[in-house]
């Protein structure tokens, strides 16, 4: 059972991808309500099998309670730690495909007590996993102006991020800063509103990032790929945001580069290096799944395989 609130990105699309086999072993790194990790399940026979990765104890609990299927295991995990978990699993380089889906997922958003959302008030949280770990409210009381500007402007990419860090440490010279809209208002009052997105965008996304360290998580788990897949094994990633599509990119790239040894070499020397990846292109929604689903507009699909 798939919960209603959510609609999986790109879902027919990610999962033609893996090239799902019947008795194949496959990984959902981002479980989040199951809608892919459903999709996949679908696609296996009897001796196929699932493993599913998700850092929200309340994703696993989901899972937990409307997912019954014994091809699936749940792991309660940032996928960063895949290496180990697979290793102690006995199953390094027999994973036939990972899929990831990097956005936040709808009960995320829409739960205003976890603190991704600027649009209604809640604690200013933001963490994937409320059980380890530093609110973004506990790190923007500890950390500098120079310390916040520098997180709001890299991995939000906000030009006004110095002018929202001033606002934010004047605000708390006088005020405890722990909801978002306390944060949202604070942005707001700097940053101008676009058509179709809110003022303070950017720069929740790039907290929910620092706190979270989603970014160092993706590229410790894109290097783990090269020994977790078996090989003809697919990576399938879907991405919402340039950074974390430019550390897909550069990654497939990198790995699906032919080299040659450096010149000098005697020429029986010279050959080509065997690449790990064959890159199999990126994808973007369709404009009948953008019109019925805004989250789709910004999604793009980067799909390889392991030679």
């Amino acid at each position: 059972m798939i919960s209603n609130h959510h609609q999986s990105v790109m879902f027919n699309e990610s999962i033609d991808a893996l090239n799902i086999k019947t008795d194949g072993i496959y990984i959902d790194a981002t479980f989040g309500r199951g809608g892919h990790a459903q999709g996949i399940l679908n696609k296996l026979g009897e001796q196929g099998k699932l493993i599913a990765f998700d850092q929200d104890i309340s994703a696993i609990k989901y899972a937990h309670k409307h997912f019954t299927d014994n091809r699936l295991a749940l792991i309660h995990s940032a996928f960063s730690n895949m290496l180990n978990i697979i290793t102690e699993q006995g199953l390094m380089g027999k994973i036939d495909g990972i899929l990831m889906d990097l956005g936040v997922s709808s009960p995320q958003l829409d739960n205003a007590q976890r603190g991704f959302s600027f649009k209604a008030d809640g604690p200013l949280d933001m963490r994937m996993n409320q059980t380890i770990g530093m609110s973004a409210a506990q790190w923007l009381e500890s950390a500098n102006k120079e310390e916040i500007a520098n997180v709001i402007y890299q991995f939000g990419d906000e030009k006004k991020s110095r002018h929202i860090a001033t606002k934010i440490k004047k605000y708390q010279q006088k005020h405890t800063l722990e909801t978002t809209l306390a944060l949202a208002n604070i942005v707001s009052s700097v940053v101008k509103g676009q058509k179709n997105k809110h003022p303070a965008t950017r720069t929740f996304q790039a907290i929910r990032i620092f706190i979270n360290q989603e970014l160092k998580q993706l590229t410790d788990v894109l290097v783990q790929s090269k020994d977790i897949l078996s090989k003809g094994g697919r990576l399938s990633i879907i991405s919402f945001h340039s950074i974390e599509d430019r550390i897909v990119k550069r990654f497939i790239q990198k790995n699906s580069r032919q080299k040659t040894l450096p010149k000098g070499l005697p020429i029986i020397e010279h050959k080509i290096e065997k690449t790990y990846l064959q890159d199999l292109g990126k994808y973007f929604a369709s404009k009948a799944e953008i019109s019925s689903n805004c989250r789709a507009r910004s999604a793009i699909l980067r799909v390889a395989s392991k030679n």
